[in-house]
């Protein structure tokens, strides 16, 4: 047996198996042994047969007998059926689609069956229970019945995995134990060097994978999550390390600014600068000095003024020559994941450019534009892309932002000397990649990069996943800033938080009411979400509530034209209302709108919340966010109370990884993490360790030629990358 061979050749597997497996992302034998269980079940919860009642979740020991397979009396499902007895009486035991059940255990084996008690006519069954076979059974059982070998371990752990229809936890479990049988764990390489398994405690790769799935006791099963955890992490930051080390192998521009001009520049802003605004800005001119590429994330809250800090960085590059010439300007290109991002972004450079000699592009995949308009030189105009990117080819545009459409092969620049990522979580690495290498071919320099976020991203998972990127917090909010007033609202108090909206918006201000569903759900459907939809809630408004000012709506499914249209309609504060969706979480920024509804608040994730709740933080008018959710549990109440009291974005971000696991809070495929290393990414010890083990190992020599597991390994996910 071969761990990359594929399970079907090993065993049989009908086609709903086949189908849920490959949904799962079990492929091959190592898949499968890599498939750990979400949690241990606990013979403590054992009972006799004579104590069984309806609606008990029970685990069961007793010897089983009355094997047989049938078929279902009206559905023909096949089915098995079985008998299991213990010194107090008997209980019948029914699977549905799993007649192979009937054909794994034989008569008068020791078994250990959990799961739900039913009745159907005054009888007790047990449904589709999980069953494995034991070779004794715990003291408390039966021993009047049968005796287990004199001083053999008692089994009282045993896993249970995530399942699939077609896959059940108990078929997991009997093919790893068929796996283990065959010897195979004797092939494993371990692939965590010896010293590291010895200084941090960590069983080995044979004992880890045992205890994972088949453990005697707590510690034997914590002892093992732990080494996978460490492993999983302990890998991602050797990649990450290796890659900032190649990185650094590169030769970038050198950027050289005079401090006066950076302080002239920063003085034009139209609030003072912030302590962290100035440290990052230092940071980024620093590293422009370097002589090989940055690599940073600058991680910031809604309103805590990235886009200046980006802009000054920008003013320095576009205020440099190229290499040996006294003409021309480096060139910085500046990706935003949406058009209404790129427009506003651009609008905004505009007013931070307008007084010097610099030209500005935009290009989207809906237009081009310029900046200064030869007609007008205090507005930009519109341009054929042609005539554009002829423009940044010949290196005459120092500054070019868009959307996507940056990346493009037709995109060229001359001399590409800073690349910046707004809402970086949004593109992928290949993108990233992309944007970094549109230099010409005979312009070898690599540009700098910055990636920028609003998504508050707590320290341990900054450090793993950004473990390449050197990281710059701005943690504090611009001058005169008033705090925001979040109130979460009673369902009495909806008409005295309308009246509260009425009252701001007769003084001028705006308000969003930000709903979970565009649409309203099919009532018919089975599993329909019920909640608030854009539609709906808009034509409610205006009937009902807010009949003197103009609504609109604004959601995913509209056109970019149709977008732009009632955002600027919004902007210009022609429409004092604007009912959306969460499509307006990234980068709408309209100062005037001070107020923010959000309905089914508990089907916002808390940082969506708050990155929700940043879009009325964009002045110095008092704002305010009232938040309604349905639900009135205490896992709702315990994040709703959050939002009121943390100070900032990270500190929310750090409790709902406490509360809910980064797995939950950011989305495991997102990251590409398993659930196992998302909940060791609580622990700060661990990823510290791990990263620090990794630095050590490239720094030693970044092709690992040491540690011969650690290429193959690499190796071997690149070949799967390539595969898949």
């Amino acid at each position: 047996m071969d761990l990359r061979i594929k399970l079907e050749k090993e065993f049989r597997l009908v086609e709903s198996q086949k189908k849920a497996l490959s949904k799962m992302g079990i492929n091959s034998i190592e898949d499968l042994l890599y498939y750990f269980p979400v949690r241990y079940g606990d013979t403590s919860q054992m009972k006799n047969v004579e104590s069984l009642t309806k609606g008990d979740d029970v685990t069961v020991f007793g010897k089983i007998s009355g094997l047989k397979t049938s078929k279902a009396f009206i559905k023909k499902i096949p089915m098995s059926e079985g008998v299991v007895e213990d010194e107090t009486g008997k209980i019948k035991l029914v699977w549905f689609n799993q007649p192979y059940i009937a054909k794994m255990i034989h008569e008068g084996q020791l078994v250990r069956v959990e799961g739900k008690v039913s009745e159907r006519r005054g009888e007790l069954y047990m449904s589709n229970p999980k069953i494995e076979v034991v070779s004794t059974l715990p003291n408390a059982v039966g021993d009047s019945l049968f005796v287990g070998k004199e001083g053999e371990d008692t089994h009282v752990m045993y896993p249970v995995y995530p399942e699939s229809k077609g896959v059940t936890s108990n078929w997991i479990y009997h093919t790893i134990q068929k796996i283990f049988s065959s010897g195979i764990l004797d092939k494993i390489s371990e692939l965590i060097p010896q010293d590291i398994l010895k200084k941090y405690n960590l069983p080995s790769i044979k004992s880890a994978l045992v205890w994972i799935h088949t453990p005697k006791n707590e510690n034997d099963a914590l002892s093992a999550r732990k080494r996978f955890a460490f492993q999983e992490i302990f890998f991602i930051q050797l990649q990450k390390q290796k890659e900032k080390k190649l990185w650094k192998n590169n030769s970038a521009f050198k950027i050289e600014t005079k401090k006066s001009d950076i302080n002239e520049f920063v003085k034009r802003f139209p609030f003072k600068a912030t302590d962290s605004q100035i440290t990052a800005i230092k940071a980024i001119n620093d590293d422009f000095k370097r002589g090989y590429p940055m690599s940073r994330l600058l991680e910031g809250d809604v309103g805590s003024g990235k886009t200046a800090v980006a802009a000054t960085t920008i003013y320095a590059v576009s205020n440099t020559r190229p290499k040996g010439k006294t003409f021309g300007n480096l060139q910085t290109a500046y990706m935003v994941p949406t058009e209404i991002l790129a427009k506003q972004h651009y609008e905004n450079f505009i007013t931070y450019f307008e007084h010097l000699p610099i030209k500005i592009g935009l290009i989207t995949g809906s237009g081009c534009k310029i900046f200064p308009s030869k007609s007008d030189p205090r507005k930009p105009t519109n341009i054929s892309r042609p005539q554009l990117l002829k423009w940044v080819e010949n290196g005459e545009v120092p500054i070019l932002i868009g959307t996507h459409a940056l990346i493009q092969k037709s995109v060229k620049f001359k001399h590409l000397a800073f690349a910046v990522i707004d809402e970086q979580h949004r593109f992928g690495t290949l993108q990233r990649q992309k944007l970094t290498s549109k230099n010409a071919e005979e312009n070898y320099s690599v540009p700098h990069l910055l990636s920028m976020t609003a998504t508050p991203i707590p320290r341990t998972l900054a450090l793993t996943i950004y473990g390449d990127l050197d990281l710059t917090l701005l943690d504090q909010m611009p001058h005169g800033r008033l705090p925001i007033i979040t109130k979460v609202v009673q369902v009495n108090e909806r008409e005295k938080i309308y009246e509260e909206t009425r009252k701001e918006l007769k003084s001028g201000r705006q308000l969003y009411v930000i709903c979970p569903r565009i649409n309203e759900p099919d009532p018919t459907k089975e599993l329909a979400i019920i909640a608030k939809s854009v539609t709906l809630e808009a034509e409610r408004l205006k009937k009902e509530v807010f009949k003197e000012f103009s609504i609109d709506i604004l959601h995913s499914k509209m056109t970019p034209a149709e977008k732009e249209s009632v955002m600027a309609d919004f902007s210009s504060g022609k429409t004092k209302i604007l009912v959306a969706t969460s499509v307006v979480e990234v980068g709408v920024n309209v100062p005037n709108a001070t107020m923010i509804i959000i309905e089914g608040a508990e089907r916002f994730g808390l940082s969506q919340l708050h990155q929700l709740r940043g879009r009325v933080i964009r002045s110095n008018h008092q704002a305010y966010c009232f938040v309604f959710a349905e639900s009135k549990g205490d896992k709702t109440k315990d994040r709703m109370k959050a939002l009121l009291t943390a100070k900032n974005g990270f500190e929310l971000a750090e409790f709902d990884l406490v509360q809910r696991g980064a797995g939950e809070l950011y989305g495991r495929k997102q990251w590409g993490i398993s659930d196992l290393a998302m909940e060791a990414i609580k622990n700060i010890k661990m990823v510290e360790a791990s990263r620090a083990e990794a630095i050590r190992l490239v720094d030693e020599d970044e092709t690992f030629k040491k540690y011969p597991h650690i290429q193959e390994y690499f190796k071997t996910q690149t070949e799967k990358i390539h595969f898949e």
